[in-house]
């Protein structure tokens, strides 16, 4: 299997979080994610805590200690809360997303030569700290050389747009533009991650059309389907969409 699965655990924290219960359990659901083959475990802690808290993101850290082949991604906005976190925890990969405090969702990529300046001096400080780093980027083939010079080791694809044509009239071409995209990064010496709305409608055939993906992040599709299926029929099926 070529591109792994790493499964974001946010909607689980945002649900428990609508109780003074504990559960579900944002810990336990990681274990079975696991347990059932999933590659990495993702977080986005936000200013507000509204989903994952600081204290997830510790005992996350914790648990993967037992986990030495599984990987620990981190996503959030650098100049927020993010960076403080990366320094105490040090996970294998940080994902640096330029949402707004507040902001609903992730909606949009980094901006070159905009956000160049500074960028560059916190990815050289995750990297100092063991972390690769991936910019969540829209598709657009000609920002990846610019993604590459302030230092980044990764891109994260933005796919809602993918995700939306999936289906329809435009979805090929919209896909194609996602090819290029991940042809682009590779040829300057980036690899490719993806996420956002990734399905089990639409990742085979995002993942059979983009090439060499490293790594899919799913979080909000992959919860709603482990609502009926669980978490250990959820992950297969996800893993399954990703085998050659």
């Amino acid at each position: 299997m070529n591109t792994h699965l790493s499964v974001n655990l946010n909607k689980v924290a945002l649900l428990r979080n609508t109780r003074h219960l504990g559960i579900p359990s944002v810990t336990r659901a990681a274990t079975l994610c696991l347990q059932a083959g999933a590659h990495g475990i993702t977080v986005h802690p936000r200013p507000d805590q509204r989903h994952i808290r600081d204290s997830d993101v510790f005992d996350l850290a914790e648990l993967l200690k037992a986990w030495p082949d599984r990987e620990y991604n981190i996503e959030g906005n650098p100049f927020h809360n993010l960076i403080a976190l990366v320094d105490k925890v040090r996970p294998q990969q940080v994902t640096f997303v330029p949402d707004a405090e507040g902001q609903f969702t992730s909606d949009h990529g980094w901006r070159f030569p905009e956000d160049a300046q500074r960028l560059r001096p916190l990815i050289a400080q995750a990297q100092a700290w063991g972390a690769r780093v991936s910019l969540f980027m829209d598709a657009d083939p000609g920002a990846m050389e610019a993604a590459k010079e302030v230092g980044a080791d990764r891109v994260e694809l933005y796919t809602e747009p993918y995700a939306a044509a999936h289906g329809s009239p435009q979805g090929a071409a919209v896909l194609a533009h996602f090819t290029a995209a991940a042809q682009a990064a590779q040829a300057v010496g980036l690899e490719v991650n993806a996420g956002h709305d990734l399905s089990l409608l639409n990742l085979r055939d995002f993942v059979q059309a983009v090439p060499d993906v490293k790594e899919v992040s799913i979080g909000h599709a992959l919860m709603a389907d482990a609502l009926e299926m669980g978490y250990s029929a959820t992950v297969q099926a996800y893993l399954d969409c990703l085998k050659p």
